[in-house]
């Protein structure tokens, strides 16, 4: 299973071109994606228009979809977080955190255009999709 980041979501939505859009673009279908909650709240968000609201939001829901955080994971997110600082790496986001923790202890691939989780990668052996 495949979890795709808001970063690569809202440049897909926004039409970039890039390696990770068009692997997402030719995965759908294809691969198994699921969506998790915050992803889909960073990802909607975003969106000014109605019906490009209204379009993305059926896009996203229709992938199979779990929720990302609760108490064992918020720790342990924690605990990442303490980890990579020890080491003398800041991640800029406590949500790239708890979204890199999720995929850690789901054993979940991260497509990602995101630097904050090439540490977790490094040092949390996250599984990331290579492109």
């Amino acid at each position: 299973m495949i979890l795709v980041d808001s970063s690569v979501w809202i440049d897909y939505f926004n039409g970039e071109k890039t390696n990770k859009t068009d692997w997402l673009d030719s995965a759908l279908g294809n691969k198994p994606i699921i969506i998790g909650d915050l992803v889909l709240t960073e990802v909607l968000q975003g969106f000014q228009n109605d019906n490009d609201f209204r379009v993305a939001k059926k896009l996203l829901l229709s992938f199979p979809f779990m929720e990302m955080g609760g108490q064992e994971l918020a720790v342990k997110s924690a605990m990442n977080y303490r980890f990579l600082r020890k080491n003398g790496i800041t991640v800029r986001k406590t949500i790239d955190v708890m979204i890199g923790t999720f995929c850690i202890h789901y054993q979940l691939s991260l497509l990602h255009d995101d630097r904050d989780f090439d540490p977790m990668k490094r040092f949390l052996k996250l599984k990331t999709v290579d492109i």
